[in-house]
């Protein structure tokens, strides 16, 4: 072949190969995601429990988890869907939180999405976990300064009422390798009906599908970005029996929320419902880590580098076991905080003769909520009481017996347990409401209710005796109240039947209730108010006699009853 033929096949050759080397794909960019929510302050390995038969949980081996799972890829994230704070154990509440924010910070968390709990103590409290400083009443307890956290809280759709700005930013942009990916932070639009009004005044929370959906606008327009996440305090749950990797008949508001929400949104991690799934739902991933650190959902976001957005989702709920190594610097943290709370956890202020537990019976009444109601009758009663009522939300755990030896011996019961079932803080209220009014505070339980959930059935103290319909109860459950028919008859406080007529009935409930939370709107209306003892105060003063007297046995369910 000449030299000439060889010189033209070579070219031919050099052209036919560039346009396939031109077209080869770049390969992809890997990113994980890290997920978390509803934490709750559950830093010691003791408090989260079981998950899947496994012991679970621990701020020490989550850190090691986690780090293990980022040493798998550079390219990481970890996240939260919310209530990283708030209804948490003595360890972290004490110190109002502060022990949850500095561990976190230790875990490399990198955003948090606000939750409902976060607003327990108030906004100007929620910006001094972010911005650092110390308590403004108790100062630093810890006998050091509050840095605030080295993650950024996300809310996209908790707005000043007035301006309209968010609360906290609404959207964070990371980058990997070039490529960006915005975070949408928000919580549940509800959150107004299940805080206490004063902490968030001045603030509104917006609907999450219509702020995903400005949002996911606003990434695309302004900044370019193609992938995007919603970090969500709203969740679902599943039918049984369900595995922690399962969606079976998902339910629940996340269900409407992500079908309302515009496809570019690619991902949603949530919370909120302690529910552990993760789900396809209209196309996108959705998924939720259960509650209080017992598993971390591990994300493997497939980024395209033409297209710069997400072509693949991969999601797996991992149980953080405690048969790991924990974290020094987390251990000691914990140890610090330990020796401070220590001898108030450990002081015993009461004895049980058996588990008073929240297990409710078909009304809906369980032993430990009329226990504290019980308890805070007692408190009020030189305030003119004659009945307390308490939210079944508000009582967080059981009293448990566990030292019983047989049946035999009385279990002692410490402040530190006490603090676990009433973690909140809630001062009581003692108001008059007319018997008018306290038929409609038990109708509350019902009407304008989500009825995705279980009806809020308050737990009333001794002498407080009503039946409600199963049928008209169902009729009314999240239909406005205006109108609808009453499931409760017979109602009778200390023997005497209450009317719903303008007769005064002087009525105690914790100041979260008072001031209208759980929809309960009519307690706001309530007149002639006198402040009382902390909640867990009440509760500590009730069982003080049983230190050296006679075990508190769990109070009968007597005082609701049910009908067809």
């Amino acid at each position: 072949m000449s030299p000439k033929r060889i010189a033209l096949a070579a070219l031919t050759i050099l052209v036919l190969v560039l346009p396939a080397a031109a077209e080869a794909k770049p390969r992809p960019v890997e990113v994980q995601l890290l997920g978390l929510n509803d934490f709750h302050g559950h830093l010691e390995r003791s408090t989260p429990g079981f998950i899947s038969g496994v012991r679970a949980g621990g701020a020490e081996f989550l850190a090691t988890h986690l780090r293990r799972l980022e040493a798998e890829n550079r390219n990481t994230l970890v996240v939260s869907a919310g209530d990283l704070i708030g209804a948490s154990p003595l360890l972290s509440a004490l110190f109002h939180d502060e022990p949850t924010i500095e561990a976190m910070n230790e875990m490399g968390l990198d955003l948090n999405a606000v939750g409902n709990h976060e607003f327990d103590e108030g906004a100007a409290e929620l910006r001094r976990m972010q911005r650092g400083g110390c308590h403004p009443v108790d100062g630093c307890q810890d006998g050091d300064g509050f840095a605030g956290a080295d993650f950024d809280f996300l809310a996209a759709n908790v707005v000043d009422r007035r301006t309209g700005t968010p609360f906290f930013p609404a959207y964070e942009i990371r980058k990997f390798k070039g490529i960006k990916v915005g975070f949408i932070g928000m919580t549940l639009e509800g959150t107004p009906d299940i805080v206490s009004p004063e902490g968030i005044a001045g603030l509104r929370f917006l609907d999450e599908a219509e702020t995903a959906n400005r949002y996911a606008r606003v990434l695309r327009r302004k900044h370019g970005v193609r992938a995007i996440v919603v970090l969500l305090h709203e969740g679902g749950v599943q039918s049984a029996p369900g595995g922690i990797n399962d969606c079976n008949g998902i339910s629940g508001p996340i269900v409407d929320i992500v079908n309302r929400t515009d496809e570019a949104v690619d991902l949603f991690v949530t919370g909120h419902t302690h529910s552990a799934y993760s789900c396809v739902i209209d196309g996108r991933a959705v998924t939720s880590a259960s509650s209080f650190g017992r598993l971390v959902t591990d994300i493997d976001l497939t980024l395209d580098r033409r297209s710069k957005d997400v072509t693949r989702v991969a999601a797996n709920n991992r149980i953080v076991s405690q048969d790991v190594p924990p974290a020094f610097e987390i251990t000691e943290l914990i140890r610090r905080y330990d020796l401070l709370v220590a001898p108030l956890r450990d002081r015993v202020i009461g004895r049980i003769s058996a588990d008073i537990t929240r297990t409710p019976d078909d009304s809906r009444e369980h032993a430990a909520g009329n226990l504290i109601a019980d308890a805070q009758l007692a408190s009020t009663t030189p305030n003119g009481a004659v009945a307390a009522f308490m939210n079944p939300g508000g009582v967080r755990a059981d009293f448990r017996a566990g030292q019983i030896s047989g049946g035999e011996q009385p279990a002692e019961v410490t402040y530190g347990e006490a603090f676990t079932v009433q973690p909140f803080g809630n001062s009581l209220v003692t108001m008059d409401l007319t018997g008018a009014q306290v038929h409609e505070l038990l109708k509350q339980q019902w009407c304008e209710q989500n009825p995705a959930f279980a009806p809020r059935v308050l737990l009333p103290s001794a002498g407080v005796k009503y039946t409600w319909s199963r049928s008209v109860a169902t009729a009314i459950h999240g239909q406005p109240c205006a109108g609808a028919a009453n499931p409760v008859t017979s109602l009778s406080i200390g023997g005497e039947s209450v009317a719903a007529d303008g007769r005064m009935w002087r009525i105690t409930v914790n100041s979260f209730l008072a001031a209208g939370g759980d929809k309960f709107t009519v307690l706001s209306d309530g007149v002639n108010r006198v402040g009382g003892d902390v909640d867990v105060d009440a509760l500590e003063e009730y069982l003080e006699p049983s230190v050296v007297g006679s075990p508190v046995a769990p109070p009968p369910l007597t005082r609701i009853d049910v009908a067809p």
